[in-house]
């Protein structure tokens, strides 16, 4: 059974049209511990909602999977990068990345709006207060639901 994930990233840097474009992409720099930690728990196959964020409308514009576990982000040995992190080392990696590909982009994007609105998501994580974090785990039950009412919608 695959898990279930949501992955951000602000359009201007990183779209789900780029992915569309590049095709399997690493999904590198991210900085926070927690979200480092989900994507060392992917696995090859899992699915993700790419959500747009910092921007407008932000939401889930369309679906991905992993196609590589996590593996270290070489970009923060790079010290050219914007994501460089001198106390990560080749032998001593500090940060991860995973790699991810295109299944589909939706036809229009669900708003966090919308999804804030719906009773059967209010314990999602995306949609609780002070949520912030680029990478989290979503229920099976939220993964469903989704798909169910953007199908009717």
């Amino acid at each position: 059974m695959p898990q279930y994930w949501l992955m951000k990233s602000e359009p201007d840097a990183f779209s789900i049209h780029d992915l569309k474009q590049q095709g399997p992409s690493p999904w590198d720099g991210v900085r926070n511990y927690q979200a480092r930690n989900f994507m060392k728990n992917m696995e090859v196959g899992d699915l993700v909602f790419f959500y747009h964020s910092s921007c407008k409308p932000a939401g889930i514009a369309g679906i991905a999977q992993v196609t590589r576990r996590a593996y270290p982000d070489y970009t923060s040995w790079d010290s050219s990068s914007p994501y460089y992190d001198p106390k990560s080392t080749k032998e001593s990696p500090r940060w991860f990345m995973v790699d991810i590909e295109l299944v589909k982009i939706l036809p229009s994007i669900i708003t966090l709006s919308r999804l804030k609105q719906d009773p059967a998501l209010s314990d999602m994580t995306l949609v609780k207060k002070g949520s912030r974090l680029s990478v989290m785990p979503v229920l099976a039950s939220e993964w469903q639901h989704i798909l169910n009412t953007t199908h009717q919608a």
